[in-house]
């Protein structure tokens, strides 16, 4: 039987996950109880803050599973075709005194941007508001970083079992420009990128001279300086 559509396959290979959209790790209160409700409703066994500031609700038989989707409504975010798996985001500016950017308004206008975006492999995406990089803008596939001075562009970061650190791509951008930098990295890379290939190995496999003289030369608010 074929796994029920926008559904994680868990380790008992009989039972499912779904999460929840949840940019930057914001969630009213009512959020909260529409996610408990249905967590009582359908008997949800576990439910778990994940490292991406998600909620997954773990455990679900395969007829709960598009009920469960229908039910939490924009919170769901149902698991497609590669894509963006979250935006994370640490404090920023709104309660961090230590952040020099607004990491949760980057937040919300870089997930405006991608949702619903397909990628050759999934993408993580990492905003901090500061140097201290809370948001882990190092180790993800997009980076995002504030300075006192703008905001600094990473990408072809990974955490998992081959970590890399993401390449330093632009610095000092405005936050219009950071977006449209973000985006036209991903546009490269959907482009450019092997089926499967996540962002870290595209980086080892193109390397940045290659990324240089084939998209950051024609950004205008890049300096040449940076460029060479």
């Amino acid at each position: 039987m074929a796994d029920p559509k926008g559904a994680i396959r868990q380790r008992d290979g009989m039972t499912y996950a779904v999460v929840t959209w949840m940019p930057a790790g914001l969630v009213t209160p009512e959020d909260l109880e529409k996610v408990a409700q249905v967590a009582r409703a359908y008997k949800v066994p576990m439910l778990k803050v994940t490292s991406g500031q998600r909620i997954a609700l773990v455990g679900l038989q395969p007829g709960d599973v598009q009920k469960v989707i229908d039910e939490l409504g924009p919170l769901a975010k149902p698991e497609t075709a590669p894509c963006v798996k979250f935006v994370q985001a640490c404090l920023g500016t709104e309660m961090c005194k230590f952040a020099n950017q607004d990491a949760i308004a980057m937040a919300r206008a870089i997930d405006e941007r991608f949702r619903d975006k397909m990628f050759p492999a999934k993408i993580k995406i990492g905003i901090s508001g500061c140097p201290r990089c809370c948001g882990e803008s190092h180790t993800r596939d997009i980076g995002i970083m504030g300075t006192n001075k703008g905001w600094t562009i990473l990408f072809g970061g990974n955490a998992g079992t081959r970590p890399r650190f993401a390449d330093i791509i632009a610095r000092n951008l405005s936050a219009a420009d950071a977006v449209d930098c973000a985006e036209r990295l991903a546009g490269y890379y959907c482009d450019q990128a092997k089926p499967h290939e996540r962002t870290a190995r595209f980086m080892e496999r193109v390397g940045m001279e290659t990324i240089r003289s084939e998209l950051l030369s024609l950004l205008p608010y890049i300096p040449v300086e940076q460029v060479r």
